[in-house]
């Protein structure tokens, strides 16, 4: 398996509030973690690199390529969970970080299985054979809205409430997680981003980008595209190849 990140401030921010971490451990595992983080200019960059390092050392720690998903699961929700509960308990203590938060996904492959935890509307895709598809769905208001037919998808991309979330950790003591587990082929791509990606480029042009690109130039051309575009946001892309 190969991995490949970056992560960039883009062009309108005063930090970089997003956070990726990953690596390569064997043949048979692999793992990356994004975060994008809110609440101030202090107070996302604080808790985005707060979750990825309690969730990088935890996950370090504890998974393997032999046990099995039940284990899986539970060490991924922990992890996750006491990420959640650092941030929560720092902003209830530090005024000046009061109300930050991030969003978080959370990919794992063992083997020939790719394991998904998210929270909010940061994305894991899998660009595999003729397609790209979105793993899970965005904990966001306008994706509400598209699941209960008040507007398309289409019209979400630039819909004036598109940035407010409905789940992210630090928020409160207890966070809301959703799993998925994606059966995997060879030469299979794991694309997890920041919305600074996703807002900028439609999932066919990320497509396009991957097909005839080189994998390990593909995060920087990824972000210089978004800045070319305006760079509205900070930008990561982790990328993970699965190959047998």
């Amino acid at each position: 398996m190969k991995f490949y990140s970056k992560t960039d401030i883009g062009k309108k921010r005063q930090t970089n509030q997003d956070a990726v971490e990953g690596r390569v451990v064997s043949h048979d595992l692999a793992w990356t973690v994004v975060c994008d983080g809110m609440g101030g200019i202090n107070g996302g960059d604080v808790a985005s690199k707060m979750a990825v390092n309690r969730i990088s050392e935890s996950i370090t720690q504890n998974i393997n390529p032999y046990i099995e998903e039940k284990e899986i699961i539970s060490i991924m929700k922990k992890a996750i969970e006491a990420a959640n509960k650092d941030i929560f308990e720092k902003s209830k203590s530090h005024e000046e970080l009061k109300g930050m938060g991030t969003t978080v996904v959370l990919g794992i492959v063992i083997k020939n299985n790719l394991y998904v935890m998210h929270a909010g509307d940061s994305r894991a895709y899998l660009i595999s054979g003729p397609g790209i598809k979105q793993i899970g769905v965005d904990h966001s208001i306008v994706q509400e809205m598209v699941d209960s037919g008040e507007i398309t998808a289409e019209e979400a991309r630039n819909h004036f409430q598109k940035n407010i979330i409905t789940r992210a950790l630090g928020i409160s003591d207890e966070v809301k997680l959703d799993y998925n587990k994606v059966n995997l082929k060879n030469e299979d791509v794991i694309l997890i981003c920041t919305d600074g990606l996703s807002n900028h480029l439609e999932d066919r042009e990320i497509y396009q980008i991957l097909c005839r690109e080189e994998l390990r130039s593909i995060p920087r051309i990824l972000v210089e595209e978004c800045n070319e575009r305006g760079g509205k946001d900070n930008i990561t892309v982790s990328l993970i190849k699965y190959e047998e």
